[in-house]
């Protein structure tokens, strides 16, 4: 493919959308998040140890309940799991990821339905799912588009 001046435009338009983003609202309220989980040593720390139980969760799924472990680790990785979504900092910080990600999916739909109406956009958002396809398109799931 050939860079033309249609190209170099339309990179330096995105590359201004991306500035914009980079300076709005949401993205500084998700730093702000960001910064309070991860300097807090506490909760650093408390999300290593589950993110290291995760390995084993995993490692203990491919035997199922024949694992010696098991039990252990299912029973930690809840307690664990369930400490760290009662944290407030970390459910603000998923917040703010939620609302950047509705961000990211209405520029990308507006950005499809520039381009026509026709074009499938993977949201997994069930809000910004297009009534003729839903989120399977592009993802690698099942897709009940009509086309």
């Amino acid at each position: 493919m050939m860079m033309t001046d249609e190209w170099l435009a339309i990179i330096e338009q995105i590359d201004e959308l991306a500035d914009m983003l980079r300076h709005s609202e949401v993205v500084a309220e998700y730093q702000q998040a960001y910064d309070r989980v991860y300097s807090d040593p506490d909760l650093v720390q408390s999300i290593r140890k589950f993110t290291e139980m995760k390995e084993r969760y995993e490692e203990v799924q491919r035997f199922g309940r024949y694992h010696p472990d098991y039990h252990i680790v299912m029973k930690t990785i809840r307690q664990q799991k369930r400490e760290l979504d009662l944290n407030k900092q970390v459910a603000a910080l998923r917040l703010a990821e939620n609302d950047i990600q509705q961000v990211l999916d209405e520029i990308g739909l507006n950005m499809a339905h520039a381009v026509s109406e026709a074009v499938k956009v993977p949201t997994g958002n069930a809000f910004f799912a297009d009534s003729s396809c839903g989120t399977g398109c592009g993802t690698g799931g099942s897709c009940s588009c009509s086309a």
